[in-house]
């Protein structure tokens, strides 16, 4: 939604141990002509300045109250019920129109609280953390949302000749994405359709995507490791999405089996929530990723693998794994709302799953397709005598895919027309 004349940046801090410093912000984003609303997301100790949305009101939202979680003195559930709250104070105040951009500051829970708010929010809403954990992996913060994240640079604690810079670089920065907001689409824009590529599913979708936009599309592609894919759902459940061109389901193989690159249990259910078009397609569901060949897990000691290079040690899946992967997808394809169309490359579904290449195994292969095709009998299930990576294979997705769109395109328009017990007069 968009941000309502009143709307403001909310700010979250824990204000027991947070407070001068969330203060601080508060008061250069007011100096910059930007409405401030101050959550106090702490919970242990006396806040040390004033919030406009208190932390008895947090954990309200979160089921809970500011006395249960006192009277038990546990911080890592204060920090979980915090979040909660968080997430749902703000993205209810969004959906209001009362939210212009979150700003947080906070080392491991207050990063914890403040990006779980973040990520409650849609893409193109603002969101800054200035965090102490900025500088290392923070892919459990951020998760698949526009979030930046700011190194601290010294512990946030006080107000020095550090910290008055990075606090006041973190303001500035969120008055200039609130004061000059992104362009609102315009007439021109196409539909978009979202698509899931590996390197090793790379012509297949680079040939379908020339095809799907040629026909008036906009293709974005999401590379399919873990992230992506989850980047991808989150866009689909945003409603930012026509269809979905799923050729790369690889990070089901990873959820299932162990693998470096899950994208989570959701994968493969937004388009169904969402009752959009989707061709799903079986494309690197012969591997399972890790990293370098010394992070594999001793209990696949015996397995085949395939060293894509230094850092990426891919693991064949075994028939057994196929089936279980193939059963899974069919669940939750046959639980889609909208239109599905599966199509199955009988000659491979990689570039080293093919004759003579080294994840080539027609059994595993074929055990994959068999358990889709026994899971889901009353959808649309076609095995092409192609590999993945043929072009045919890639102008029958695409063109699939083109055609449920249009068609659900003119049952929309059917839904929403006017009706008349008389037909229209032509002119």
């Amino acid at each position: 939604m968009t941000p309502g004349p009143t709307a403001s940046v909310f700010l979250l801090a824990t204000l027991d141990t947070k407070g001068r410093e969330a203060d601080f912000v508060r008061g250069v984003l007011t100096s910059l002509g930007v409405r401030v609303t101050l959550v106090d997301v702490g919970a242990l100790g006396q806040p040390v300045v004033a919030a406009d949305i208190s932390r008895d009101q947090v954990f309200e939202l979160a089921g809970t109250s500011l006395r249960a979680i006192q009277d038990v003195s546990d911080r890592g559930q204060a920090v979980t019920q915090a979040a909660e709250g968080a997430a749902r104070l703000v993205r209810h105040r969004h959906d209001q129109g009362e939210v212009s951009g979150v700003l947080g500051l906070g080392g491991s829970a207050g990063t914890t609280i403040a990006t779980a708010a973040m990520r409650a929010l849609p893409l193109g809403v603002p969101k800054v953390m200035v965090s102490t954990l900025a500088s290392g992996a923070v892919r459990q913060y951020v998760g698949d949302k526009d979030i930046f994240m700011l190194n601290a640079v010294t512990d946030i604690i006080g107000i020095n000749r550090v910290s008055r810079v990075v606090l006041a670089q973190a303001a500035r920065a969120m008055a200039g994405l609130v004061n000059y907001p992104a362009p609102a689409p315009g007439p021109g824009d196409r539909p978009l359709v979202a698509a899931t590529m590996f390197g090793v599913t790379t012509p297949c979708v680079a040939h379908a995507r020339t095809i799907v936009e040629a026909a008036g599309y906009e293709v974005l592609v999401f590379h399919a490791t873990g992230n992506g894919g989850q980047a991808m759902e989150s866009l689909i459940r945003d409603g930012l999405i026509a269809g979905v061109l799923d050729i790369t389901t690889t990070e089901l193989a990873d959820e299932e089996v162990g693998g470096v690159l899950s994208a989570g249990p959701d994968r493969l259910t937004g388009a169904g929530s969402a009752g959009i078009p989707q061709v799903v397609s079986t494309g690197a569901l012969d591997m399972v990723n890790f990293h370098g060949r010394q992070t594999v897990p001793a209990t696949f000691a015996n397995r085949l693998f395939y060293q894509h290079n230094a850092n990426v040690t891919l693991m064949r899946t075994t028939s057994e794994e196929s089936v279980r992967i193939g059963a899974g997808m069919a669940r939750k394809l046959v639980a889609a709302r909208g239109p599905v169309r599966v199509l199955l490359p009988a000659r491979g579904v990689s570039a080293i799953d093919r004759e003579g290449q080294a994840f080539d195994d027609p059994v595993a292969r074929q055990a994959l397709h068999d358990a889709i095709r026994s899971g889901a009998p009353d959808l649309n299930v076609q095995e092409l005598d192609l590999h993945i990576n043929d072009q045919r294979f890639a102008e029958t997705a695409a063109r699939a895919l083109i055609d449920m769109m249009a068609t659900a395109s003119r049952d929309r328009a059917g839904l929403s027309a006017p009706l008349s017990s008389t037909p229209e007069t032509p002119t």
